[in-house]
Formats: C-alpha cells, sequence, structure tokens
C-alpha cells in the first residue's frame, strides 16, 4: 500500500488511496487497527481513505485506532484537501468533499502556488439533544449539569457532524484527562459517544482546548472539537463568534457565522511522509 503520512497541529493520519489493488474496503477498520499502532505499526491517530467522487471531487472515510468510523475530522480534511491539490486530483483551490457527516467544502489557501493553509467551511453546528445524539428532553443541551461516576460536570453538547461534550474548566492541570475522558465518552446518555473537549476561556477572543477523542482517546489536536468549542464559548457568553482555539499541536482561528450559520475553519496541514508498507507482512505480524 503506498500511503502518505501528513498531520493537522500534531493530530496525525496515514491517507492512501482507494484504487489499490491489495486495499479492500472490508479490510479498512481492521487495517486502521495495525496500521495506526505505535510501536508495530506506521502509528497515527487514523486511517483516512480517500478516491474520486460522482458528485463531488473527492470522498474520505476515517478509522480510528480502535477500527471505528467517525463522521468528520476537521484535521483529517484539510490534510485531505492539500494532499489532493499537490497530486492533482483536484484543480480549483475550493474542494468539495463526501463525508459520513455530509458534504464539506474546504477551501486552499495558496501563496505562490503552495499551500500555506486550509479554510473549511464545516457546516452547521447541530444544537438539538437528539440530534446530538444525547438522550434526554428536546432542546439544546448549553450549561446543562451531568453526573457521572467520574464527577459532576456543566456541559454543553454539539455536533459538528460528530458529537461534541464541552466542559469549561478554569484550570488544565486539574483535569485527569486519561482518567475523565473514557468515562464521558461513553457514558449512556451519548448513544453513539461522545468526543470530549475540557476548554479554558483566555479572553474573548482566545480560548484553550483538551480533547479525548471518541476511538482514539487523547490527542493533540482536534478540528471538529475546535468548533464545538468555540460554538458552545459563544452559546455561553464567553467569547464572540470567532476566536482562536488553542490546542496542544497549534492554533486553529474559528469562526462561527451569523450570516449563514456555518463554522469555518483556518489552520495547516502539512506532509511528514510518503511511504509504502506491505498488508501482507502487516496482516500475519
Amino acid at each position: 500500500m503506498q500511503f502518505v503520512k501528513m498531520h493537522g497541529l500534531g493530530n496525525d493520519f496515514i491517507i492512501a488511496r482507494e484504487d489499490q489493488p491489495d486495499l479492500k474496503p472490508e479490510h479498512y477498520a481492521s487495517l486502521a487497527v495495525k496500521l495506526c499502532d505505535r510501536n508495530f505499526g506506521i502509528g497515527a491517530d487514523g486511517l483516512v481513505i480517500i478516491g474520486r467522487d460522482p458528485h463531488h471531487d473527492i470522498f474520505m472515510r476515517i478509522f480510528n485506532p480502535d477500527g471505528s468510523e467517525p463522521e468528520m475530522c476537521g484535521n483529517a480534511i484539510r490534510c485531505v484537501a492539500r494532499y489532493a491539490w499537490d497530486v492533482g486530483l483536484v484543480f480549483s483551490p475550493r474542494i468539495s468533499v463526501r463525508t459520513l457527516a455530509g458534504p464539506r467544502y474546504p477551501e486552499l489557501i495558496l501563496e505562490e502556488g503552495r499551500v500555506i493553509s486550509v479554510r473549511v467551511d464545516m457546516g452547521e453546528p447541530i444544537l438539538e439533544r437528539s440530534l446530538i445524539p444525547m438522550l434526554g428532553e428536546p432542546g439544546p443541551v448549553i450549561g446543562e449539569e451531568l453526573t457521572t461516576p467520574a464527577g459532576c460536570f456543566r456541559i454543553t453538547a454539539v455536533s459538528m457532524g460528530n458529537p461534541h461534550c464541552v466542559i469549561f474548566v478554569d484550570d488544565f492541570a486539574r483535569v485527569k484527562l486519561s482518567e475523565l475522558g473514557p468515562v464521558i465518552e461513553s457514558y449512556p446518555l451519548f448513544p453513539s459517544k461522545t468526543n470530549v473537549e475540557f476548554v479554558k476561556i483566555e479572553s474573548k477572543e482566545r480560548i484553550s482546548m483538551r480533547v479525548w477523542e471518541r476511538g482514539a482517546g487523547e490527542t493533540l489536536a482536534c478540528g471538529t472539537g475546535a468548533c464545538a468549542s468555540l460554538v458552545a464559548s459563544f452559546l455561553n457568553g464567553f467569547t464572540d463568534r470567532q476566536a482562536l482555539v488553542c490546542l496542544q499541536g497549534g492554533e486553529l482561528f474559528i469562526e462561527w457565522s451569523a450570516a449563514d450559520n456555518h463554522v469555518y475553519m483556518t489552520g495547516e496541514a502539512t506532509l511528514v511522509f510518503t511511504g509504502q508498507i506491505s498488508l501482507d507482512t502487516l496482516t500475519n505480524t
């Protein structure tokens, strides 16, 4: 299998094109488990399969290190957009990408023909509880108390095509992410599980975030999580409709447009290396 390794703010991915003879769709999930292993595989936060699409420029499918398939990934789509441009899969800086969360529209920011960043139209945030999905009475979930075996938290729930549970904190030092993340991710009120973001408000224009990703664990960055965190921060009156979101791997600029209700994410996408791996060898290990 030919592949590239890319990252968006340290959130790293193995990207492979579907049109390879030994790459079978029925094996994507099991391959993700093996390929993403940082000791016995290539190592990554996810395996991304891309290809041409009959209704959009390209499609992308994402598989977590545990083999689960999330609907959408903001850092991955920036990497996919840059890769598609670099290898000539697309010829326009504005790209339509089919995802399980619906079409998304990255726009490449170019400087002398080189991609310096990617701005993605992430669509409208979903705030209705049942559509996030989260169990309970109809309506949005804003500053609602959630009682779990790990403690009580005041949460705001947002879907950006995938579910997010946002919790505001004053000090990250008090957040035991590896303990709290798995409990909240799998809490029964979230029937599809959830990503978990702990957010510290730095100012009206700047927030910091730590993330526990559904199916992946703690990562250095999460694009959809950054979008959900900005939406939650505005809904709780902590920020304006746009802010810089500071993650462990870098910064994303997030805007929630009042004009069309869409969330826009701007950030980098970086190529690490290209490679080839024998799937037969991997399967037999």
